[in-house]
């Protein structure tokens, strides 16, 4: 047992709904593992309004705001004290006021390190491992994110209080890094346990942290198969459609050794590495060789501008423009403004 001389000191995490509940089932999971208890409730304070009303068997519900919650509480072995913040909404007004009203509690305890969890679209196929992308405040801490298997972002942007609270923090002088799961880019309405379970390990080495992630283990099984069974749905839709087209021209993707076909969404990518999307992210990860652009007619150029353009307002659209790229063997050719349909971290 740590005495109190030696005792590490404390770590902030910050959780908010977003893309796949991600952050949110993680921190969850952690509140239940370290028993972490509720210390102080944080009212609206005219951060908030609201926008919806709900309704259960036709009978419209009194509204309410948003609740937002501090937990704190002890690993046993390290002595490492953990507050958790855990909001059921972000504040829709003054987001930069609200992340410092918040560093001011953490202030309180002395904390000594920020950390909010996110998603990042992407290609990833359902049964595949989620990887974990990340960002921090300063050099040392993206090394330390890189020793423990994270893949840094190289550009982008950080929605909401994930990133705002960080930036919030390194104005402070206060150490910060967010954390974020791929999920499937067409399945951001969907909780993915998958995803919080390799954020939730990744922190957990980094914390120093014995938390079991059992549940989600539990958890990533019961929604692959819904996650799969969606997958297929969307990419049989999409070669429907594209066989409702005429053929073009252009070059044939089956003269070519590594045409279209081999990978759909989510599919590996060159080298059997899940291709990161972004949505708070990053362009390819792993420098490899761009393919040479092929000769496509120019109609074929101009469908492929549409399915943009409607992949831009629908994301599961973008099934649709995947397939299509992966026919046409034309995918690595336009990947980095694909994966831009999605460059935004939640």
């Amino acid at each position: 047992m740590p005495t109190p001389n030696d005792r590490p000191r404390p770590w902030l995490v910050a959780a908010w709904p977003g893309m796949g509940n991600v952050a949110v089932i993680a921190a969850n999971v952690l509140v239940a593992q370290m028993k972490l208890e509720p210390v102080l409730a944080i009212g609206p304070g005219g951060f908030f309004d609201i926008g919806e009303i709900h309704v259960v068997n036709g009978l419209i519900e009194k509204p309410r705001m948003p609740r937002s919650v501090l937990h704190r509480g002890v690993d046993a072995a390290t002595g490492r004290h953990i507050l958790l913040f855990l909001g059921e909404a972000q504040p829709n007004y003054n987001m930069w006021s609200y992340a410092n009203g918040l560093l001011d509690k953490a202030a309180e305890h002395g904390v000594e390190r920020v950390v909010t969890f996110a998603s990042m679209a992407s290609t990833v196929h359902p049964k595949q491992t989620p990887k974990v992308h990340g960002a921090a405040t300063t050099p040392e801490l993206v090394e330390e994110i890189e020793r423990a298997g994270v893949k840094k972002v190289e550009g982008g942007q950080i929605g909401g209080l994930n990133g705002v609270l960080l930036g919030a923090a390194s104005e402070r002088g206060i150490p910060g890094l967010c954390l974020m799961g791929e999920i499937p880019f067409y399945a951001a309405n969907l909780p993915n346990p998958k995803a919080s379970r390799v954020v939730l390990s990744v922190f957990s080495v980094m914390a120093g942290l014995d938390v079991s992630l059992a549940e989600l283990d539990t958890q990533s099984a019961q929604f692959e198969g819904p996650l799969t069974q969606l997958f297929e749905r969307l990419r049989e839709q999409a070669q429907e459609e594209a066989s409702d087209l005429p053929d073009l021209g252009g070059d044939d993707p089956d003269d070519d050794d590594e045409g279209a076909g081999d990978a759909a969404p989510g599919n590996a990518a060159p080298g059997g590495a899940a291709q990161p999307g972004p949505t708070g992210e990053p362009g390819a990860p792993d420098p490899a060789p761009r393919r040479p652009v092929k000769s496509l007619d120019p109609a074929l150029r101009a469908r492929l501008e549409r399915l943009f353009e409607d992949a831009q307002i629908d994301r599961k659209r973008a099934v649709s423009l995947k397939e299509e790229l992966d026919r046409l063997g034309v995918f690595e050719e336009y990947e980095d403004r694909f994966l831009d349909l999605f460059k935004r971290a939640e």
